[in-house]
């Protein structure tokens, strides 16, 4: 039977935060940011793994204690220049140990999105798991959208129609993750859908909720502690 693993690529310093300390360490609720995310995939059932592709020189993570997701966690200092290149640099690290198989599911999830619910994981498990290509979490896009010049004065409005906000996790089989990462463009690649995209395949989007949003910038930090503080995950 294929296995589930999930994925956070964290070896970016999250430099819109305008912090010292890269985006993932970030207090929040009194634990680093990307704590929040880890709990919520070590604690499903369905996850047999979760592994945190860090920068190879990477100091920070030692400081913290990780030891309530023990008997999931692996880490790997195998991060790249790009979040392309820590996904498909954890995957060739599972690889070459055996830790991973070409049809075991890989659920790729951002670390400055803490604040993904076990329903969430569900519902993209449930819809993905017999699926052919994979596909991502996702909301329809509610705003109007303009189209900006290089002096951030509109020139158009984008319809709407028919376009979805992307999220994490991004669910796909491992073999043909690898192979899309390995095919693309990773300076070009923001998101492991669009590597699939590029290989001619369509990912299914699956309904999540606003509330799976990426914490971005500084205020980011405060509304993602007021969704945890309501679910009484801090």
């Amino acid at each position: 039977m294929s296995r589930l693993i999930a994925l956070i690529p964290a070896a970016g310093s999250g430099s819109r935060m305008g912090n010292q300390l890269p985006k993932q360490y970030l207090p929040l609720a009194g634990k680093p940011m990307i704590y929040h995310a880890l709990a919520t995939l070590c604690h499903a059932p369905r996850i047999d793994q979760v592994c945190v592709v860090l920068a190879p020189d990477d100091e920070v993570w030692v400081r913290y204690d990780w030891s309530p997701f023990s008997n999931k966690l692996k880490v790997l200092y195998r991060g790249g220049a790009t979040r392309a290149q820590s996904v498909l640099y954890g995957l060739n690290a599972l690889q070459s140990e055996g830790a991973i198989q070409d049809d075991d599911w890989v659920l790729v999830h951002d670390a400055a999105r803490p604040c993904l619910s076990s329903a969430q994981l569900d519902r993209l498990i449930d819809a993905l798991v017999q699926d052919e290509v994979g596909g991502l979490l996702a909301i329809p896009v509610a705003d109007t959208l303009k189209r900006a010049d290089e002096k951030q004065c509109v020139i158009g409005t984008a319809a709407r129609e028919g376009l979805w906000q992307a999220q994490t996790p991004q669910m796909f089989r491992m073999g043909l993750l690898m192979a899309a990462l390995n095919k693309a463009d990773n300076t070009a690649i923001t998101d492991d859908a669009s590597a699939i995209e590029a290989l001619g395949l369509s990912p299914r989007l699956v309904l999540a909720d606003a509330y799976n949003f990426k914490v971005t910038y500084p205020q980011d930090l405060a509304l993602a502690e007021l969704i945890l503080q309501q679910r009484g995950t801090t």
